[in-house]
């Protein structure tokens, strides 16, 4: 359980923090650069769940996803070559994966065939999850950089991948339930 009784410590104030592991980084290592990219994501998918004519569905969903994004990103902060769970440690399991592509596959039954590249709008509800899909974009450009220069889960990474494909699925999704995507037409306004 965690508990937060002080909220500064003044440990970071010569621009380093700590990790996992009690060793400290620069704030701006790549490492922290990718949790900060996934807390924004994860923010920005708070935002969608506020959103108006978000559905129920897509809400709990997006819940269990804000969930586990706090699981990545204690993921990303334990340096190491030991990607394996424990009762302190944790870890993105290849579970966690596998019910991103099942809600993926569960939610694209229903949408017809993509006919063209998407606008991102709509609705309210709509608008903020391509939004939240382009910042976990992102994120998973800041966590690629990061497994370049050091060990990252691969777990991590395939969920961050695989999330930015639940989110423009749930975009889609919600758009059918409000009348349909709203469809790019090349040199439309030439």
């Amino acid at each position: 359980m965690v508990k937060l009784n002080k909220i500064y410590t003044r440990t970071g104030d010569g621009g380093t923090t700590g990790l996992v592991d009690g060793s400290r980084v620069a704030k701006h290592d790549l490492r922290m650069q990718a949790i900060g990219d996934v807390d924004e994501a994860n923010s920005a998918i708070g935002v969608a769940i506020a959103s108006q004519g978000m559905e129920q569905a897509a809400r709990g969903r997006l819940l269990t996803i804000q969930n586990d994004l706090f699981d990545l990103g204690a993921d990303l902060a334990t340096p190491g070559e030991d990607f394996a769970p424990g009762e302190m440690v944790l870890r993105i399991v290849p579970g966690q994966v596998a019910r991103l592509e099942a809600e993926i596959d569960a939610m694209n039954e229903s949408l017809a065939p993509l006919r063209s590249f998407i606008l991102p709008g709509g609705s309210p509800a709509v608008a903020a999850v391509h939004l939240a899909r382009a910042v976990m974009r992102r994120a998973e450009r800041s966590a690629t950089a990061a497994a370049a220069d050091m060990p990252l889960n691969p777990q991590a990474l395939a969920y961050l991948n695989r999330l930015s494909d639940h989110l423009f699925v749930t975009a889609r999704w919600l758009a059918a339930q409000a009348g349909g995507d709203i469809l790019w037409v090349p040199g439309a306004s030439r």
